[in-house]
């Protein structure tokens, strides 16, 4: 159930225009950084992250597309959008 409620929000915020989102950016990071322990406050804060969200999604969007990948399995060891190698993940303790 939760998880449908997730996908649910993903699809509403993936119809807003990045452009907007942006403009609205800077309001939200202004709130972000004068707490208050209020419901307003917290909102505030998950707004700011899901605005960047959506630009840190569009912006690996365009890598890819411009790298020219499909979707298609890739061969070999992954690289990532700054260049380097990704390898797997650790566990650390």
């Amino acid at each position: 159930m939760l998880e449908q409620a997730l996908d649910k929000i993903a699809e509403q915020i993936i119809a807003l225009d990045e452009a907007s989102l942006t403009q609205l950016r800077k309001r939200y990071l202004d709130r972000l950084f004068h707490f208050e322990p209020t419901k307003e406050w917290e909102k505030a804060v998950i707004i700011y992250f899901l605005i960047n969200g959506v630009i840190a999604k569009n912006n690996l969007f365009n890598q890819h597309v411009v790298a020219g990948h499909t979707g298609e399995t890739q061969k070999g060891p992954e690289k990532d959008p700054m260049g380097g190698k990704r390898g797997k993940l650790k566990v650390v303790k």
